[in-house]
């Protein structure tokens, strides 16, 4: 079944996560879930103070040398006739806030901290306040049926 546009931009703002996928400097895919929010017809995701590897995050690495992403939305139910998911293809890049100007900026971060409420306890931000921006191209959406 197709999705109508309207249903695709509310499940894009509504769903809890996403998975990134980029391209590495040797050509190998690299897939990480990421919390975002939309603004501006952009979606944002902080590098935020959640527990990481590492502090060189390999999906920031990745963009700068391949800036074309994937993302992948999705809805999995043990009844198969609720599926679905959105990928929206597009072009990332890496936005330090000190890039953006303050009403914008407060803007995301607004939407951020009222789509994840774990921001009350959790830092926005880590080290350089950085954000990955993902200007999407393409969508493609399915859904297994009426839900």
């Amino acid at each position: 079944m197709s999705l109508t546009g309207a249903e695709i931009e509310l499940r894009i703002e509504a769903a809890p996560v996403a998975r990134l996928a980029t391209v590495d400097a040797r050509g190998d895919p690299h897939v990480v879930p990421i919390v975002y929010a939309v603004h501006g017809g952009r979606i944002w995701s902080p590098i935020d103070g959640k527990a990481k590897r590492s502090s060189r995050l390999a999906r920031l690495a990745n963009v700068a040398v391949h800036p074309r992403v994937s993302l992948l939305i999705d809805r999995y139910d043990d009844d198969w006739r609720t599926l679905w998911w959105i990928r929206i293809d597009g072009d990332a890049r890496i936005v330090t806030i000190a890039a953006l100007a303050p009403d914008e900026l407060a803007a995301i971060e607004a939407a951020l901290r009222a789509k994840y409420p774990q921001y009350r306890q959790t830092p926005l931000f880590r080290d350089t306040p950085t954000l990955l921006c993902v200007a999407p191209r393409t969508r493609r959406a399915w859904q297994a049926g009426a839900i």
